[in-house]
């Protein structure tokens, strides 16, 4: 299983994993890769993943259609009507990959998950490949506020996207690559028809990489993300 979550300590910083975008200050989220494998096997699928930078997009709306209508349910709707457009949504985007449609549960409140020394752990959703299950989390852990349309979106398309690593890519494990949250953005913001950015990494300890927000603030956004094929720069 995979999951999108927020994992932060009260009162002072935060650690994002697992989201391609978020609404809050990107000066208070650290977004890592996974840790390289040691298996020969598994470390070319990560590597192979990491360097896949291009993502297929279609050349018409129907994917920002049905994200219109999920911001349209999660304003005036009920959670059986979120899951519905939900549903929508993943039905075109598998349709056009070729894709079995994953399942989708839209549930109440996020988990929460407190650790010794103040940290906790929000889950905001996860993909299950042995059942083709997306859950995604409405509402915010300890508010109980509806979760931001942009925050919502953005965990819908992670988890998609570790569907079509499974179904369509050949990555069965889905690591979060520097690929991964490149495909995963990109399939993010063509949805919202909203400008990218592309992703600038800094090298980590132990052959992880983290975004590097300040360089990404400067750098100029992505030509032509609707409608083409994208080889993003890193």
């Amino acid at each position: 299983m995979w999951h999108s979550e927020l994992v932060r300590r009260y009162g002072g910083r935060c650690q994002t994993r697992g989201l391609a975008h978020r609404a809050t200050s990107p000066e208070y989220l650290t977004v890592l890769t996974d840790r390289p494998p040691r298996t020969k096997a598994l470390l070319t699928k990560f590597v192979a993943s990491d360097q896949l930078t291009r993502l297929e997009l279609p050349g018409d709306d129907r994917l920002r259609l049905t994200a219109r209508a999920i911001e349209e349910a999660m304003t005036d709707g009920t959670r059986t009507t979120v899951q519905r457009a939900c549903a929508d949504f993943l039905s075109a985007a598998a349709e056009f990959y070729g894709l079995p449609k994953p399942d989708v549960r839209a549930l109440a409140s996020r988990p929460l998950r407190v650790r010794e020394g103040g940290w906790a752990t929000e889950l905001f959703g996860d993909y299950t490949p042995s059942t083709g299950v997306i859950r995604i989390w409405t509402r915010t852990a300890v508010r109980k506020q509806v979760t931001s349309f942009g925050t919502f979106l953005s965990t819908l398309t992670h988890e998609f996207c570790h569907h079509l690593d499974c179904q369509r890519l050949g990555f069965r494990q889905s690591p979060h690559t520097r690929g991964f949250y490149q495909r995963a953005a990109v399939l993010y913001h063509h949805a919202r028809g909203t400008e990218m950015k592309p992703l600038v990494w800094l090298r980590m300890p132990g052959g992880r990489w983290r975004i590097d927000w300040r360089r990404m603030r400067t750098a100029p956004p992505v030509q032509n993300i609707r409608y083409t094929a994208l080889d993003l720069q890193r």
